[in-house]
């Protein structure tokens, strides 16, 4: 998969769908896979044009959602999808100021050469967002593209949608995070060095970089970690903060516990799947009663992880 930038014609004409694939639910899922199936029929590449930071995140970082996904694991899931090319706009004042117009004649219609161009139903553009389909299929007409809408993809009657995942994330839900995926929520990073904290307990953990300090869960998972061997690692994480011995306002961290395992992960990158909420956070008065809940959260995350693949 190619991955190109800025507003430089890009020489090829595009099959293109919009959005920012935060988390690649079934939605998108449903808009990738109608997008091949016309690229494919008009003997196009498919492109997926995006940006970066998210609007929201611009216009007011404070109450911008959690991202469910860093534009790195957004590219992984793409080209695991089989796209052709991830285009990236950076998401600025300029950018944010174009009208609809100017967002399609530039956008659309110089950069990207887009012969068809795929959308969901709720999908707005241009400066305050008034852009609508029908100016997309006006506009796309005179231009030379074929403008089409994907109706709502639901799970179990609820939309899915970003917004539906981060709930069940955030409510420690995550066989229904995993119904609107269609797969378990992941963090992928590189394992990094921490407090070594873990391994003074007797509990080592490998540290996984954080690419946003707002992640979309906190709490303690089953989980199973990808990126060795090919074999998934069963194990144990603590998502948070870690209030016993750090303070309330600390950065959160993702430390996984894995079962019966030695190896050295420094350096490595890898993925970890979030199967089950086990707890909470919670501040202990010491450490001896943190590692007395570790040994629980150890035994409860082996029966889980047993359980499943019984």
């Amino acid at each position: 998969m190619r991955i190109t930038h800025g507003f430089r014609p890009l020489g090829t004409p595009h099959a293109v769908t919009i959005g920012n694939f935060d988390g690649l639910h079934l939605g998108h899922q449903a808009m990738l896979a109608r997008l091949q199936a016309v690229a494919r029929a008009r003997g196009l590449p498919s492109c997926v044009l995006s940006f970066e930071p998210h609007p929201r995140e611009f216009f007011a970082p404070a109450q911008a959602p959690a991202r469910l996904s860093s534009l790195r694991e957004k590219t992984e899931c793409l080209q695991r999808q089989g796209i052709d090319r991830l285009h990236v706009l950076r998401f600025d004042r300029a950018l944010s100021a174009l009208t609809p117009h100017a967002f399609i004649e530039q956008v659309l219609g110089t950069t990207l050469q887009a012969k068809y161009v795929l959308v969901g139903d709720d999908f707005r553009y241009g400066a305050r967002r008034a852009g609508d389909f029908a100016l997309l299929q006006q506009m796309g007409a005179a231009l030379g593209f074929d403008a089409e809408s994907l109706p709502t993809v639901e799970v179990a009657g609820e939309r899915s949608s970003s917004t539906a995942v981060r709930h069940a994330l955030a409510a420690g839900e995550l066989g229904h995070a995993t119904r609107l995926l269609g797969r378990p929520y992941s963090i992928s990073g590189r394992v990094v060095h921490g407090d070594k904290l873990g391994r003074g307990i007797g509990f080592p953990t490998a540290n996984i970089q954080l690419k946003h300090n707002r992640p979309p869960l906190m709490g303690i998972f089953a989980v199973e970690l990808y990126g060795l061997n090919g074999a998934p690692l069963p194990g144990v994480a603590s998502l948070g903060r870690r209030p016993t011995v750090k303070g309330a306002d600390a950065v959160p961290v993702l430390e996984v516990h894995l079962f019966d395992f030695n190896a050295d992960l420094y350096g490595r990158r890898v993925r970890v799947d979030f199967l089950h909420k086990l707890r909470d956070e919670e501040k202990y008065p010491d450490l001896d009663a943190l590692v007395a809940q570790i040994r629980r959260d150890v035994d409860n995350a082996r029966q889980f992880l047993m359980q499943r693949h019984a």
